[in-house]
């Protein structure tokens, strides 16, 4: 009796260790995306960090701020780390493709969120906005808003990112069927609040009988509705953007921003480290193709009340 009691102690002691290891063998996962500063890439870094923690995966987040060497860094260090897998928002549609080359040739496998490179085949999956279909409800809706006819601006996103010409081509397919609308100025603002606000200033000293701004998202559209606030020009000029920002929502609500467009962050993030989690457990992402494209949804005054959380949209 003695000994069969100290076989079954010993066998749950020879399997306990084996427990454990099995829930440090999930492993690390690196997530890097652009800039925190901004709300669209805080809420993927956080969405991704919790999703991978739930799977049991220790996850990091870093930044490489659009800066392609940062991120080569970055990924020198998850390879150093040993991670299990990489979910990266690329700083560079082409200039990222080195970097995401290192990864894969060091066996991790890499899932792209929210932007794409130019070079299929490197990364397990390229998870984004449907920018085209975003795009064009976007602009619908600023026509709306706008009216059919008069001298616009538009700001744009930072031309490394094939989103930013992707969005203003949507923009361009749209506004173009309307011959009354004249697209008077355009300025890169690189997706930041502070450069739209000073490209506005500059665009609304040339062009001050503009009717309205179409922004590449809302970062851009909040630095232009403050530069049109204090020329004192906000109540004749409407302007649209693209994210689905808390702040943007809250520049609805207040009457200053006409509608943005949800891109489904929350939703593809969490989706990006699940993929990334397949492919760990079997080798694939499960989904049917590399290239993903998750609809937009449009914001107005009239379904604000369903904006539930950060990016976040209830149906």
């Amino acid at each position: 009796m003695f000994k069969k009691g100290m076989r079954i102690l010993l066998a749950a002691a020879a399997v306990a260790p084996i427990l454990v290891s099995s829930a440090w063998a999930a492993g690390q996962m690196t997530i890097i995306v652009n800039d925190p500063s901004n709300p669209y890439w805080l809420t993927e870094g956080n969405v991704a960090k919790a999703t991978a923690e739930k799977l049991g995966y220790t996850a990091s987040v870093s930044a490489h701020k659009g800066d392609t060497n940062t991120e080569s860094n970055m990924i020198d260090t998850a390879i150093t780390n040993k991670s299990v897998a990489i979910i990266l928002d690329p700083a560079n549609a082409d200039g990222s493709i080195g970097a995401v080359k290192k990864a894969v040739a060091a066996g991790i496998p890499v899932i792209l969120v929210n932007a794409e490179i130019n070079q299929e085949g490197l990364a397990k999956a390229q998870l984004v906005s449907n920018n085209a279909q975003g795009a064009a409800i976007g602009a619908q809706q600023w026509v709306e808003a706008v009216g059919d006819k008069g001298k616009y601006a538009e700001l744009l996103g930072a031309p490394s990112d094939n989103n930013a010409a992707t969005r203003s081509n949507g923009y361009e397919t749209v506004l173009t069927q309307y011959p009354d609308l004249q697209k008077v100025a355009k300025e890169v603002a690189n997706w930041d609040r502070t450069q739209g606000h000073n490209k506005m200033q500059s665009m609304l000293q040339a062009n001050p009988d503009i009717i309205g701004v179409i922004s590449g998202n809302d970062e851009m559209a909040l630095g232009a509705i403050a530069a049109l606030k204090e020329a004192g020009k906000l109540a004749n000029i409407k302007v649209g953007g693209f994210d689905g920002s808390p702040d943007a929502v809250a520049a609805i609500k207040a009457g200053e921003l006409q509608y943005t467009v949800l891109q489904p962050v929350a939703v593809f993030s969490e989706e990006a480290v699940k993929q990334a989690d397949n492919v760990i457990k079997t080798g694939s992402t499960g989904a049917k193709s590399e290239k993903q494209l998750f609809d937009c949804l449009l914001i107005t005054k009239d379904n604000i009340d369903k904006y539930t959380g950060p990016f976040v949209l209830s149906h």
